[in-house]
């Protein structure tokens, strides 16, 4: 049942990340202006947009190839949630220096620091997966 919901939610999360990624390359313009609170980190820069767009696409790729390949899981997942925790870890850094006020962290939560979490529980639970797999292999064969 764990597996299940992990899977699943590493599908979800690539699904959302491979939409935000299309979304942004495809109308940077749109995704700028649609996205609560990001008119308020810099002027409208169409190639950044479109650069991110691209780390989100290979995020959300990340995330389902892992989801599809439980053998390299652990690289699929981990790789994607380190960039997600370095952005959420980076929000916080703005607030701590004064960038940005408090009240950006919740605003930002559920597409920021969220996802990270989230990524990071799914890596934690398939290196723990791997070695439970692991061991039983080991001791079906020994």
């Amino acid at each position: 049942m764990l597996k299940q919901i992990c899977v699943g939610l590493a599908v979800l999360m690539g699904v959302l990340a491979e939409a935000n990624g299309a979304y942004m390359l495809v109308s940077p313009d749109g995704w700028y202006f649609a996205v609560p609170g990001v008119t308020t980190t810099g002027p409208f820069n169409q190639h950044f947009i479109r650069d991110i767009g691209l780390i989100f696409l290979a995020v959300g790729t990340s995330y389902l190839f892992g989801a599809a390949q439980p053998r390299h899981r652990i690289i699929f997942w981990a790789a994607p949630t380190l960039w997600l925790a370095g952005h959420a870890l980076f929000h916080y850094w703005e607030v701590a220096v004064g960038i940005c006020g408090p009240s950006v962290l919740i605003r930002d939560f559920p597409a920021v620091t969220l996802p990270a979490a989230i990524g990071t529980l799914l890596t934690l639970w398939a290196i723990s997966d791997a070695r439970s797999t692991r061991s039983t292999l080991t001791e079906r064969y020994s």
